[in-house]
C-alpha cells in the first residue's frame, strides 16, 4: 500500500512538471537564443523584475482613455477655436493641486543656495509680484506679502510665466530623481556642498557625465554582470528613475478637468460635464446635507462680487484660496475649475483642433539632439550642469517620413496662396506667434464661463498675471491602469479570456 501511494505521488509530481510552461521553467533564459540572463558567462545581458512605475511626490494617476474634447458651452466670443472632436490620451500623472507658494519658494531657495556664481538664475526664477498691481485698485499688500508671507504659503503661486513654469518642472525632475538615488543608496545626496554646475542633473547622470571614482560604490548600485562583482550607475533600463515632470498638454489638462470617469458605465460616458462636476449649476447639489448649496469653486460670481457678503461668503475667496480648497473631482484633482487658470504645454493656434492627431493631441514639438564635438563625443556640460542640446539637423532627416525639421510648432498651420506662403503677421494683424502659449480654466477673477474645461485662452510665454498658475504632469509608462496585479489581470492583453488559465 505504501509503495502504491509513493508511485501515485511520484506520478503526480511528474505530471505537474510536464504542465510547467517553457516561459516558467526558463524564466532566466532568453527565448531567442537560450542564453542566460544576468550572467557573466553569457555576456551580462540583464532582465530584471519590474514592479511598475513609482508615483512621484505630489502626483495622482489619471487613467487615460477616449473623450470628447472641445467646448460644451456657448461660444460667447465666437472664436470657434475648440470645436468638439473625439480624442484619446495616454495614462499620465498630474499634480493633485496647483503648485503652491511654498513649493515654488523651495525652488527659488535652492537656486539661490546652489548657483552662487550665477545669481541671475535665481532672479530670473522669481515670480513677478508686481502683476498684482492695478492702476485703479489698491493691491500693494499682495505685492509685498502674497508670495513671501506664511499666511499664503499654501496658496497657488502666480506671477509665473510659461518659461518659468517649464524650468520649475525640469528642476523638479532632477530633485526627485536625486532623492530616489539617495533613498536607494545609489548616489549619495550632498547638495549642501554642491556649487554651480556640480549639482545633480538626471540627463547628465544617464549620459555618464559624473566621475564614478569620486564617490564610494554604495550597496544600492546595480550590479554589473559583465564583471564578477562590479557595480554600475543606474540606467534607463533599470526603471528606477522617473520620467520628467512637465506641464500637461492641453488635451491631458482638459481630460483631467472633465473627469468623465465619474459618469461612465461599461464603455459609455453617460453625460459630458460642463464643469468638473455634474449638473448645470456651480453649487453643490448632492453629497452631505450641510454642504448642499455651497459654491463648488473659486470664481467671480458677478460684477463686484469676489466672494459674497460678510455673513455668508459664497466661495470664501476674494483672491486665490489654498490649493486643497473645495472638493476634488473624480480623479482626485483639486481646483480644476477655478482658483487660478493654468499654463499647459501647447503653443496656441485657433485651428489646432483641425490639425493635431487624435491620440495625445499636442502642438509645440521642437525636436532636439545632444550636441557633439568634432570627434562625435558629448560636449561638456554648460555652466549650470546641464547637457547641451541643439535642433535636429534637416540633413539627418532626409529619409524620415514622420518629420523633416526640428521646429514643428507651425506644422500644417500655413497655407499657400498665389505661390506665396501665408503666415501670421505678428504685430500687424495678430499677436499670435510660436511663443503664444495656451492656458486653461477659470481663475478667481473670471466668470463661470471660463471654468468649462473646453474653453481656451493664450498669452505670450514670457508674460505672467496674478490669475495664472500651473501644475505639473508626468507620463505613465507601462500598464495604463497602475501597478495593481488584480486590475492588470482584467486587461485583454493579460491573456485572461483568451483561452489561458487564470
Amino acid at each position: 500500500m505504501k509503495r502504491k501511494k509513493s508511485l501515485i505521488a511520484l506520478s503526480t509530481v511528474l505530471a505537474a512538471a510536464l504542465l510547467i510552461t517553457p516561459s516558467c521553467a526558463n524564466k532566466n533564459k532568453s527565448k531567442t537564443t537560450g542564453f542566460g540572463y544576468n550572467s557573466k558567462k553569457w555576456g551580462g545581458f540583464e532582465n530584471h523584475k519590474y514592479a511598475g512605475q513609482e508615483t512621484g511626490p505630489g502626483l495622482v494617476l489619471v487613467p487615460g482613455g477616449a473623450f470628447v474634447m472641445g467646448s460644451t458651452e456657448q461660444d460667447v466670443l465666437f472664436e470657434y477655436n475648440n470645436v468638439e472632436r473625439k480624442a484619446t490620451v495616454n495614462s499620465f500623472y498630474m499634480d493633485q493641486t496647483e503648485v503652491s507658494n511654498l513649493q515654488y519658494g523651495e525652488y527659488v531657495w535652492w537656486l539661490q543656495r546652489v548657483f552662487v556664481t550665477y545669481p541671475e538664475v535665481y532672479k530670473q526664477a522669481l515670480p513677478d509680484t508686481l502683476t498684482w498691481r492695478s492702476r485703479l485698485a489698491y493691491n500693494e499688500p499682495y505685492v509685498e506679502y502674497y508670495f513671501r508671507h506664511p499666511a499664503y504659503k499654501d496658496y497657488p503661486v502666480v506671477g509665473v510665466n510659461w518659461l518659468q513654469a517649464t524650468a520649475f518642472a525640469d528642476w523638479r525632475t532632477d530633485r526627485v530623481n536625486e532623492m530616489i538615488l539617495d533613498r536607494e543608496k545609489i548616489h549619495p545626496y550632498k547638495d549642501n556642498k554642491v556649487i554651480d554646475q556640480d549639482n545633480f542633473n538626471t540627463k547628465s547622470y544617464l549620459a555618464n557625465q559624473y566621475d564614478p571614482t569620486t564617490r564610494k560604490k554604495l550597496k544600492g548600485m546595480p550590479r554589473d554582470y559583465r564583471t564578477k562583482k562590479g557595480k554600475r550607475d543606474v540606467a534607463v533600463k533599470d526603471g528606477i528613475l522617473l520620467p520628467e515632470y512637465r506641464l500637461p498638454t492641453e488635451a491631458e489638462w482638459e481630460y483631467a478637468a472633465q473627469a468623465s470617469i465619474g459618469n461612465s458605465q461599461y464603455e459609455n460616458t453617460d453625460e459630458k460635464r460642463i464643469y468638473s462636476w455634474n449638473d448645470l449649476t456651480v453649487r453643490m447639489t448632492h453629497g452631505k446635507e450641510k454642504d448642499r448649496g455651497k459654491i463648488m469653486a473659486n470664481f467671480k460670481r458677478d460684477k463686484g462680487d469676489q466672494g459674497g457678503i460678510a455673513s455668508q461668503l459664497n466661495d470664501a475667496g476674494f483672491i486665490t484660496t489654498p490649493v486643497f480648497s473645495y472638493w476634488p473631482n473624480d480623479f482626485g484633482l483639486y481646483n480644476m475649475a477655478g482658483n487660478v487658470s493654468e499654463w499647459v504645454k501647447d503653443a496656441y493656434r485657433p485651428l489646432t483642433f483641425e490639425d493635431v492627431d487624435d491620440f495625445n493631441s499636442y502642438r509645440g514639438n521642437v525636436y532636439t539632439q545632444l550636441k557633439l564635438d568634432a570627434y562625435g563625443e558629448l560636449e561638456e556640460k554648460d555652466s549650470l550642469g546641464r547637457l547641451i542640446f541643439e535642433p535636429v539637423k534637416d540633413a539627418d532627416n532626409i529619409n524620415r517620413r514622420n518629420y523633416k525639421t526640428s521646429d514643428n510648432i507651425g506644422y500644417k498651420d500655413q497655407s499657400t496662396y498665389n505661390n506665396e506662403e501665408q503666415q501670421y503677421e505678428y504685430g500687424v494683424t495678430t499677436l499670435i506667434n510660436d511663443k503664444a502659449r495656451v492656458f486653461k480654466g477659470g481663475s478667481w477673477n473670471d466668470r463661470a464661463y471660463w471654468m468649462s474645461p473646453g474653453t481656451r485662452r493664450w498669452l505670450d510665454e514670457s508674460l505672467s498675471t496674478s490669475t495664472i498658475g500651473f501644475r505639473c504632469a508626468m507620463i505613465r509608462v507601462g500598464s495604463p491602469i497602475g501597478n495593481s496585479k488584480k486590475r492588470n489581470k482584467s486587461l485583454p492583453s493579460s491573456g485572461i479570456g483568451r483561452g489561458k488559465k487564470k
